[in-house]
């Protein structure tokens, strides 16, 4: 058996290639949007992928599956479990093989052997993996997003995301049951997980790419928690809000993802260009960091730093439904941009200029803008007298364990929506954990016109280092 897992960090997703060495045949399990890395490893390995599948309708990413299934002929295998409202909407016009909880099916001598693990979404799915060129007892476990290293899937996501209200308490109770067949599993079975550190999908998550039903069953909170009504007290407290794009990429790859083709390889616009884009109030992003962004920006654009959480900022703060133009360093940083765009369905990147426009803003008139900084030394007395507005654009859970004094709690994806709420007429002082977060904040507060915003650099990490006041709700 050949086994290879792909992971992408800015997704915090894990999917796997695996197939059979004697056969040649070979399956890609929960793929995302950049189908060429499986193309390129089942060339190298001399395999064929012969079929697709995921764990379930994802919420995070737009699935690759339909794509890669399309482009190698491969059967295509979809869940048929959860119910009427939970069916793939493409299954059937793309000929998909339905899945139901113990079936089974081989690529060559590997056998895939389907449980029905509902919680984290009512048709979720994981594979028990047999080796049975080496053994008749299962190898591995593909648990999607029911049981990571360290944690458990979130089962509100239902409610919280794709607003099915009066939800979570029962998928949390579902979720339970459905632990209890991990836990009968053998200690040797090792376990190989949708998602690491970094995920929305979780509240917890461990950093190491594997585990063994054995540890987790020691390790994992989820599983030795063997009480129902504390464990669903425990995993409904304190998980992290899921991002605002969550529900769209439900509805996607519900309905059938939209199929590429090709990736994404933005046009270079001409500098000039800008002016007009911006005149008409487009959507311009620009991927610089956040210190070039702040020595000098073209005004009513958006700052996004292209890092490994470009795609989780992209998702909650562009919109769906319109062009967007980005701003980069080079023909390759653009390209990135626009890739990790695609992956969470942000398609309409109409092209891209580089960061000499803003030479070109500026020889044609156009003020640059820059964004004022300061340290919590040279602020703290004013913030304490009350002279300027704190906004705090932490998480609720960052926030419930300390924050600046009189600060005014609106975390960075729902600032554009509560505007309103912060008064003007005396400085913003904008603040995050550690400085990332305030950075884009300031940006969306100078692109809808509020005045006179200052980055608060090092953030409450640099404040709490100072041994300035700090409030505990």
């Amino acid at each position: 058996m050949f086994l290879r897992r792909f992971y992408d960090e800015g997704l915090a997703q894990a999917s796997y290639l695996i197939g059979c060495d004697g056969s040649g045949e070979a399956v890609v399990i929960d793929a995302n949007r950049d189908i060429t890395q499986y193309l390129s490893a089942a060339a190298a390995e001399r395999l064929r992928i012969t079929h697709v599948t995921e764990t379930h309708i994802h919420a995070d990413f737009v699935s690759g599956s339909r794509e890669l299934a399309r482009l190698t002929s491969a059967t295509l295998l979809l869940s048929a479990e959860g119910g009427r409202d939970w069916q793939y909407g493409f299954a059937a016009s793309d000929g998909a093989t339905l899945l139901h909880d113990g079936d089974a099916f081989h690529a060559g001598r590997v056998r895939f052997d389907v449980l029905h693990t509902p919680g984290h979404t009512p048709e979720h799915l994981a594979f028990l993996v047999t080796d049975l060129a080496t053994s008749d007892r299962p190898v591995g476990l593909l648990s999607g997003d029911c049981v990571f290293v360290g944690d458990v899937g979130r089962p509100d996501l239902l409610e919280r995301a794709a607003k099915v209200t009066n939800t979570m308490e029962a998928s949390a109770h579902t979720l339970f049951h459905s632990l209890t067949r991990v836990r009968d599993l053998p200690d040797f079975v090792q376990l190989w997980p949708g998602h690491g550190a970094g995920s929305a999908c979780g509240k917890a998550l461990g950093a190491l790419p594997q585990s063994t039903i054995g540890y987790e069953r020691v390790a994992n909170w989820g599983l030795t928690t063997l009480d129902e009504d504390a464990f669903v007290r425990e995993v409904l407290a304190g998980q992290p809000e899921p991002p605002a794009y969550f529900a769209e990429m439900k509805r996607i790859n519900r309905d059938g993802p939209p199929l590429l083709r090709e990736w994404p390889q933005p046009e270079r616009l001409e500098a000039r260009r800008l002016r007009s884009v911006l005149a008409e109030r487009g959507v311009v992003v620009d991927t610089r960091s956040a210190e070039s962004f702040a020595g000098g920006h073209a005004p009513g654009t958006l700052n996004i730093p292209l890092g490994k959480s470009f795609s989780t900022w992209a998702g909650w703060l562009l919109p769906y439904d319109r062009d967007a133009y980005l701003i980069a360093a080079t023909q390759g940083d653009a390209a990135r941009g626009a890739g990790e765009m695609a992956k969470i369905g942000l398609d309409r990147v109409a092209g891209w200029f580089p960061a000499e426009a803003l030479a070109a803003w500026s020889d044609t008139g156009g003020a640059v803008e820059r964004v004022a900084q300061t340290s919590p030394a040279a602020i703290a007395a004013r913030v304490m007298s009350g002279e300027v507005t704190v906004v705090d654009v932490r998480s609720a859970s960052e926030w419930a364990h300390g924050h600046l004094p009189g600060a005014l709690h609106i975390p960075v994806g729902h600032l554009t929506q509560r505007l309103a709420e912060i008064p003007r007429g005396r400085p913003v002082i904008v603040q995050c954990q550690g400085g990332t977060r305030s950075a884009i904040a300031s940006s969306i507060l100078l692109s809808h016109g509020v005045p006179d915003v200052i980055d608060l650099r090092g953030g409450y990490d640099e404040w709490s280092r100072e041994a300035l006041p700090i409030v505990h709700d």
